[in-house]
C-alpha cells in the first residue's frame, strides 16, 4: 500500500510539461488505433458529398432544358395573343 501511494503521490508532482507531453503521447496512440476507422468515414463523406454535387449539378442540367419548353409554351401565347381580337386594352 505505501507503493501506491508513493507511485499516486508521484504522479500527482509531475510538472506541466511533463503531464503535456504524457497528454500529446496519449492522443497519439489514439489516432494510431483509430486512423483506418476516421479513414472509412472520410471517405465515406467524400462520397456521398460528391454524389449531393453530382446530383445537383444534373438536377440544374435538367431544369435548363425544361426552360426551353417554357420558352416554347411563352412564344405560342404570344402568337396567339396578336392574332386574338383587339379590343381597346390591348390595341
Amino acid at each position: 500500500m505505501a507503493e501506491k501511494g508513493a507511485e499516486e503521490s508521484a504522479k500527482g508532482a509531475l510538472s506541466s510539461a511533463e503531464k503535456q507531453l504524457l497528454r500529446r503521447k496519449q492522443d497519439l496512440d489514439y489516432w494510431k488505433r483509430n486512423a483506418a476507422r476516421l479513414r472509412r468515414r472520410n471517405v465515406g463523406t467524400g462520397l456521398l458529398i460528391g454524389a449531393f454535387v453530382v446530383g445537383m449539378f444534373s438536377y440544374t442540367i435538367l431544369s435548363v432544358k425544361q426552360e426551353r419548353v417554357l420558352e416554347e409554351l411563352d412564344e405560342e401565347a404570344r402568337i396567339h395573343i396578336m392574332r386574338g381580337p383587339r379590343t381597346g386594352a390591348n390595341s
